[in-house]
């Protein structure tokens, strides 16, 4: 196991749906995705992604908490960034 994971839970219950992408990071943190396999369909699809990525200047006091919490999450700095706006904006 990598040093700063969440540990790895024994196989649980698949929630039909997550709420929020906090609560579906936080069960694939924590759960393996080939305990899961048996559930899994192929499928087809096309992506056309579209990235964008703004660079936004942040006080060091805050992106020092931001960058502790996201560790003790176990998540990286922009996903947590992600996940703070993403409920701001549409909370």
């Amino acid at each position: 196991m990598q040093k700063g994971r969440n540990r790895i839970k024994k196989k649980g219950q698949l929630p039909e749906t997550f709420n929020t992408i906090f609560e579906a990071a936080t069960f694939w943190d924590t759960h393996d995705s080939i305990d899961y396999e048996e559930l899994m369909e192929d499928v087809e699809f096309k992506v056309d992604i579209k990235r964008h990525i703004y660079l936004v200047p942040v006080v060091g006091d805050i992106i020092d908490a931001i960058r502790e919490e996201a560790k003790a999450e176990g998540v990286s700095t922009e996903t947590l960034v992600n996940i703070l706006l993403q409920k701001h904006a549409v909370g």
